[in-house]
């Protein structure tokens, strides 16, 4: 079982979108009980919250439903219970790098890393103070994001941990 953490900001826009995206691919992918996801913010705003209303509008015009999914903050604990955690944005990186141990730095990355496409940018903005089309922006780079994620963790096998593969 590979286990992938998202991580943004609050928990209510990019890396629920993501962790939605994902578990939709998992699911009709086959890749259940292979690889498992979820999702957290650097900060605790919005902790017990449902995702943006507008997050779950546009990721429902596109099938995936967000609507179970609820904020919580990063903890400690995620980074040794995950073998992937992944930030949205370079900020969310560095958060990530301050709170994790050391001997799970190898762990740590940038989501859209795994984007094969070269369509988009290596960060994700956020949408929350923008128009409608950010969201829309961000499940197109979560849709490739996870696409090309889902393919390198497959390659690698069950178990891998960090981003060497080791």
């Amino acid at each position: 079982m590979t286990r992938i953490l998202f991580v943004c900001t609050g928990n209510i826009c990019r890396s629920p979108t993501a962790e939605g995206v994902a578990r939709h691919f998992i699911e009709t992918g086959g890749l259940g009980g292979r690889i498992e996801v979820d999702s957290a913010g650097t900060q605790g705003y919005h902790v017990g919250e449902a995702p943006d209303p507008r997050a779950q509008k546009f990721a429902m015009q596109r099938g995936y439903d967000l609507s179970g999914l609820r904020a919580r903050k990063l903890e400690l604990r995620d980074f040794q219970e995950f073998d992937l955690v992944l930030g949205m944005d370079r900020g969310h990186l560095e958060t990530m790098r301050r709170l994790c141990p050391p001997v799970y730095h190898p762990r740590l990355g940038l989501f859209m890393q795994f984007d094969g496409s070269g369509r988009f940018e290596a960060e994700v903005p956020d949408p929350y103070y923008g128009g409608p089309r950010g969201f829309d922006l961000v499940l197109d780079m979560c849709e490739h994001g996870v696409r090309g994620l889902l393919g390198t963790v497959s390659a690698r096998g069950s178990g891998a941990r960090g981003l060497s593969g080791s």
